[in-house]
């Protein structure tokens, strides 16, 4: 019997937040849902902030994933860019960290790397192996991609290392690559 894990993908953004959620049963990837979480300026950073986080626990509770990947921020020369990503990736660690998940955190880099074999993959490559690694998804906008892009790394690099630690240790591991996961689990003691 195969455990199917759902994990929870996150692109996070203060204007544009993508979310993707994907079941993982044993090496088959399914889609189940993915939008993006959008806020405007004009309505000041505190209540975007909100919008982020009760949208984004809204997501949580409906879908309710076991996991949930985040990709790290990367701002090349705008501090006020980084501290905007910060904030919302703030929000997102949050609402995760409520929910009890397992979070795992990837560069942007390694994320296109798993999941279009080249590290430095454009916003075009990933949408395409996002729509051949998951037909039904339908996805259309680059930040949904990127996040259910998150979840797909998740659901091969935490396979990855449990069966790595796995062999250390010298067990046999079964099960889906989320179950097995040596990810960080983070929760509120």
């Amino acid at each position: 019997m195969t455990v199917t894990i759902r994990i929870l993908g996150l692109d996070p953004g203060l204007s544009r937040m993508g979310w993707g959620v994907i079941d993982v049963a044993g090496t088959r990837l399914s889609h189940v849902a993915h939008g993006v979480i959008a806020s405007k300026p004009a309505d000041g950073m505190g209540r975007r902030l909100l919008l982020l986080h009760f949208t984004l626990s809204e997501v949580i509770a409906e879908h309710r994933p076991m996991a949930i990947a985040v990709e790290q921020a990367f701002v090349a020369k705008d501090p006020q860019a980084a501290l905007k990503i910060g904030h919302a990736r703030a929000v997102a660690l949050l609402a995760a960290a409520q929910a009890k998940l397992e979070i795992a955190e990837y560069a942007p880099n390694h994320i296109k790397k798993c999941v279009v074999g080249v590290g430095h993959a454009d916003k075009d490559q990933v949408m395409a192996m996002v729509k051949r690694l998951l037909p039904t998804a339908g996805v259309h906008q680059f930040d949904a991609a990127d996040a259910l892009a998150a979840a797909i790394a998740h659901a091969h690099l935490a396979g990855t290392r449990s069966r790595i630690a796995g062999a250390l240790a010298g067990e046999v591991v079964s099960g889906s690559p989320s179950a097995r996961a040596t990810t960080k689990k983070t929760a509120i003691a």
